[in-house]
């Protein structure tokens, strides 16, 4: 840009303002440099800030899949259990967030032993700390304590309509305080299997199979719904009462694992750590698009028509299938890894229903076997790992999980029962476990 000519006078009165301001600056440079520096450490460090916030704001995207999860199991279950549903995922989301803050940090991440570390209430420093690392501690613990939840988010969707309330939440406590953290300290506590090369970048089987195994336990001790199996084993359907809101949760589940995967990077200091965090996005987005587009042919072929439940399981499977290693694929594998999530989905359904598991959401075949599928292909595209490991720790959070869940539903049967009576499944869980009906003009709902 070029400045009009000046007149004489203008051009001494420019003069004489640079002069002016000349005589103003700092004799030396290191007189500058200081209000710099104090300047820069008042300004804080780049990396702790993108750091903290990364937590943060995947901290708030995986809690929004807390309200996934209720949409979904809101629509994939009767008219007559919707409320249940719905207060169970807000209880036990609240559940989790005070278990994980009284044991379940501390046994998960601090003087890990190798198997597990200390009994007590985790704390953050106290307001004003400048200097807390490379993160702020208390983002680490809120975007840590919302993984736990999922896991207990994947047992409440398979054993709706006929388990009681509070048995629930009494597992819930055991699993968000205690199961799960153990577990998790064996990999992201540097526990034995982090020492032995184990591999799962955001939780395929630590945080997916965990719930499912869970689930699974639950499931073969509590028995299907009474209208589930005809007296031949013959399988009547159940439909949902509302693939809108279903809809909606599997949405708003998609949107919450970019947070789930891409904060699971834990760092966004360095312009590396942004761009693998974008490739992590990337990956995640088509691992379930290949998920959905495997499940709607499939279903097409083998069924002749497209089961809309299927689709949506579909997405989630491709889900968690690429959440063991998201950021190492080609656009290609994550497509492929996902696209097999969906596969799996559609032919696992059936196969619970050949050994009478009644699974009402489908969490088993997504979250237990995909999430397995998942980690068992990190050696696909991360040269850093073996399938012998992989399988190694597959199996030892398998039978860890699946054994202390058993056990701890057995005793929590024989204390206080777990199931529903007759009436009150055939009636609703609503008004018999509630007492608010999600849909009260609905009055058929209660028989069916």
């Amino acid at each position: 840009m070029k400045f009009p000519s000046l007149s004489i006078a203008g051009r001494a009165l420019l003069g004489a303002l640079a002069l002016a301001g000349f005589a103003a600056l700092p004799a030396h440079a290191q007189d500058a440099a200081e209000p710099a520096a104090e300047a820069a450490a008042a300004a804080g460090d780049p990396a702790f800030i993108f750091n903290t916030l990364l937590f943060l704001m995947g901290g708030f995207l995986v809690m929004w899949m807390a309200a996934g999860f209720a949409m979904l199991e809101a629509g994939m279950v009767r008219s007559k259990n919707v409320s249940m549903q719905l207060l169970k995922n807000i209880a036990l989301y609240s559940i989790a967030g005070l278990m994980y803050w009284a044991v379940g940090y501390s046994l998960m991440y601090v003087d890990v032993n190798g198997y597990f570390g200390t009994v007590w209430p985790y704390s953050w420093p106290d307001a004003g700390t400048a200097n807390e690392g490379d993160y702020a501690v208390a983002s680490d613990w809120f975007f840590q304590m919302v993984f736990v939840a999922t896991a207990a988010s994947i047992v409440s969707g398979t054993l709706a309509e006929r388990i009681k309330l509070w048995p629930f939440l009494a597992f819930v406590v055991v699993l968000t305080g205690f199961i799960y953290p153990i577990a998790g300290s064996w990999q992201w506590g540097g526990g034995w299997l982090s020492e032995m090369g184990f591999s799962d970048f955001a939780g395929s089987t630590l945080v997916h199979s965990v719930g499912g195994w869970a689930a699974l336990a639950g499931a073969l001790l509590l028995g299907a719904r009474s209208d589930k199996y005809g007296p031949q084993g013959q399988v009547q359907p159940i439909p949902g009462s509302n693939m809108a809101l279903a809809t909606l949760g599997t949405f708003i589940l998609w949107l919450g694992w970019f947070g789930f995967n891409g904060a699971s990077q834990l760092a966004m200091g360095t312009n590396s750590d942004v761009s693998d965090v974008s490739r992590i996005f990337a990956n995640t987005n088509l691992a379930a698009a290949g998920g959905v587009i495997a499940a709607l042919v499939l279903t097409q072929i083998v069924y002749k028509k497209v089961d809309i439940t299927f689709v949506l399981n579909g997405a989630l499977a491709g889900l968690v299938s690429i959440t063991a290693e998201p950021l190492m694929p080609s656009p290609f594998m994550a497509i492929i890894i996902g696209a097999i999530g969906g596969v799996i989905v559609v032919f696992t359904v059936p196969l619970l229903d050949k050994f009478k598991i009644d699974d009402v959401v489908g969490a088993i075949p997504v979250h237990l076997i995909a999430g397995i599928w998942g980690t068992i292909a990190v050696p696909l595209t991360n040269p850093d790992t073996s399938f012998g490991v992989q399988f190694v720790g597959i199996v030892a959070y398998g039978v860890f999980t699946f054994v202390v869940s058993l056990v701890v539903w057995m005793i929590i049967k024989a204390v206080i029962g777990l199931r529903v009576s007759p009436e009150e499944e055939l009636t609703g869980l609503d008004v018999g476990e509630v007492g608010v009906e999600a849909y009260p003009e609905f009055i058929a709902s209660r028989v069916r």
